[in-house]
């Protein structure tokens, strides 16, 4: 049962309009825009500047999730759920699979915009490998979104969601290299869950594995945000 309600949720999540601008459309235009404007066109910019935008556009797709969430919430869509054989565990893990599968467009949006538009140039391993290390460690931000949707309601999941989108982007360096940051601002960034999400992806593209510290960042932040979202549900269901 669950897989028929991870299939209805990608397609709803996918036929939303708002969802293919904002999630796939937005992340490819900002990624050619800042690698052709002010003659910042050097190749290792542009391989940065792509990883970094694939990572901006997996995050608000991730966290797109958790609208949806307060949406079913508000609807009384969360209550049928729950008198349905699916369990409460199975329905936070179809919408964190939903996650995972809506995400993909915005990766490989950006990702093609680099090697077809740009010229980025990757062996066909690193781009495979990229696309997969990009997908896997958007969950913390699937699970952030999650939280976010059985916590608030609909209107202030939205608002959240934008606050967490924008500000962990900039703070990530997804947006600008960490480089011109103050000292202070990068040394925290390297704390930041979308920071060493986008150390993923550049650090494959580069031509190494991920560093111990980073994975263990983002393994982290996972297990966080995992548990915000547990709480965040198990307050929505004694509310609702």
């Amino acid at each position: 049962m669950i897989t028929e309600y991870v299939r209805l949720e990608v397609r709803r999540t996918l036929r939303d309009t708002g969802f293919a601008v904002g999630a796939i459309a937005v992340p490819v235009m900002m990624y050619l825009l800042f690698t052709n404007l002010g003659g910042q066109n050097e190749e290792e910019w542009k391989t940065a500047s792509m990883v970094g935008m694939a990572a901006y556009g997996a995050l608000g797709a991730a966290l797109s999730i958790g609208t949806g969430v307060a949406e079913d919430k508000g609807s009384g869509w969360l209550r049928q759920l729950r008198i349905t054989p699916m369990s409460p565990r199975q329905v936070v893990t179809g919408r964190a699979l939903t996650g995972s599968v809506v995400v993909l467009p915005s990766i490989v949006g950006v990702l093609l915009a680099g090697g077809l538009v740009n010229g980025v140039h990757l062996a066909a391993w690193e781009w495979a490998v990229v696309a997969l290390a990009l997908w896997l460690g958007s969950l913390p931000f699937t699970l952030l979104g999650i939280g976010n949707g059985y916590r608030f309601t609909a209107q202030t999941t939205g608002v959240a969601n934008i606050a967490c989108n924008l500000g962990l982007a900039v703070l990530g360096g997804l947006w600008f290299p960490v480089s011109l940051f103050p000292d202070w601002l990068r040394s925290l960034s390297a704390y930041t869950p979308t920071n060493r999400f986008a150390e993923l992806g550049v650090s494959i593209a580069y031509g190494h594995a991920p560093g111990a510290t980073t994975l263990a960042v983002v393994v982290a932040w996972a297990a966080l945000f995992g548990t915000y979202a547990a709480v965040s549900y198990r307050r929505s269901a004694r509310t609702a």
